[in-house]
């Protein structure tokens, strides 16, 4: 059966054309329909019309800020544009047990996929200065600081070693697969240091371990994890403490949390093309706070699941309604129900007020769930 066109935006006609051709660079045929033909530079707005299956690659193109750009139409592409993601993955770890549950997964996908392994520890080493210009006798630097900073060094470096023997030990007895991996320091707040290396580096994704059910009273604000959650440019998997360890193999049965926004199109054909050599059972998942809208909600999933069905017919979908009114529990009770391995959920960058005053699903989820989080950018 012919694919059939959709609209993809409706613009002026002189943007349209250079959106055309913007996506006939990257080989999507589209079509302008609706023009004024007596004056089409004055014409209100035209359609451009692409086919259904190019849809999810050219809402990537028109999701980017930069496709009006003056690079674009000289043709020119910037040099940050041309280094994609590294053949890496970030592990950061803080000597915990579930940082050791983070590199057991980490080191299994590593394997799968045949990428190396970055380990990244930060530190934070605070340095007090004396505030007052005068009379500052006895607030000066003391000796016992700077030994200090040194035994905190040093017992830094010991529990790198310690945690680097223990790797090595667990693929020698075959625990563990023999992927190259590498360790690093960092001096800084570990949330920050993180982002950095995540912007520069771009690596694949950050595999995180995280606090589990009941413990989100000791940090819900400062989470390292949360702050990496919101802000990476990357897929970050965050591995509570108390769920029960899969390998990357293992996970079968995935709920997709999604509010019809179209760039979860977008987000889902991402996951979908990464993992692309997987193959799982997909429940489509919208939270519903409007009873009234109920079945509208449900024509709207409907909706959805035959289209990506139409898109990635290997993939077995579903979809379902949770009760918003008591957000966490019923979707917990959903998860457990249906033996659901992990979480996919979106999360678009938001400004500072927003993440505090309006947490994130995903974040709110990584305080609570026990079942693991896949993050997808």
């Amino acid at each position: 059966m012919e694919d059939k066109l959709v609209t993809l935006a409706i613009l002026t006609y002189s943007k349209a054309q250079i959106l055309k051709n913007v996506l006939e660079n990257e080989g999507i045929e589209s079509y302008i329909h609706n023009v004024n033909l007596i004056q089409p530079v004055i014409s209100s707005g035209v359609r451009i019309r692409i086919k259904e299956s190019d849809l999810p690659r050219a809402l990537k193109i028109i999701e980017s800020s930069s496709w009006l750009s003056d690079d674009v139409l000289k043709e020119e592409p910037k040099e940050t544009d041309q280094k994609g993601s590294s053949n890496q993955i970030l592990i950061p770890v803080d000597f915990s047990d579930y940082s050791m549950k983070a590199c057991e997964f980490g080191f299994d996908f590593a394997s799968r996929i045949h990428a190396e392994v970055v380990l990244m520890h930060v530190y934070f080493s605070p340095v007090y200065m004396p505030s007052l210009q005068y009379a500052t006798e006895g607030y000066g630097m003391p000796m016992e600081y700077d030994l200090g900073i040194k035994n905190m060094l040093d017992d830094i470096h010991n529990k790198l070693n310690k945690l680097t023997d223990a790797l090595k030990e667990r693929i020698a007895n075959k625990e563990l697969p023999d992927v190259k991996f590498s360790c690093m320091l960092r001096e800084g707040v570990p949330e920050e240091e993180i982002l950095y290396y995540a912007r520069k580096e771009k690596p694949l994704i950050i595999i995180m371990g995280t606090r589990g059910q009941g413990e989100k009273e000791l940090g819900l604000i400062g989470s390292v994890t949360a702050e990496v959650i919101e802000r990476s440019p990357t897929f970050v998997y965050a591995i509570p403490k108390n769920a029960s360890f899969k390998t990357f193999g293992e996970i079968h049965k995935v709920v997709f949390i999604t509010n019809f926004d179209q760039r979860d199109l977008v987000a889902f054909d991402s996951l979908i093309t990464t993992f692309q050599n997987y193959k799982f059972q997909i429940a489509f998942i919208h939270l519903n706070s409007d009873e009234q809208r109920r079945t509208w909600n449900e024509i709207k999933l409907a909706g959805i699941k035959e289209y990506f069905k139409k898109q990635y017919p290997q993939l077995e979908i579903s979809y379902n309604l949770i009760a918003e009114d008591q957000l966490l529990t019923n979707l917990d009770v959903y998860v457990k129900e249906q033996a659901i391995d992990a979480l996919c959920i979106t999360n678009y960058k938001r400004n500072v007020f927003a993440r505090l005053f309006n947490p994130s699903i995903a974040r709110k989820m990584i305080f609570h769930s026990d079942t693991p989080i896949l993050i997808i950018k």
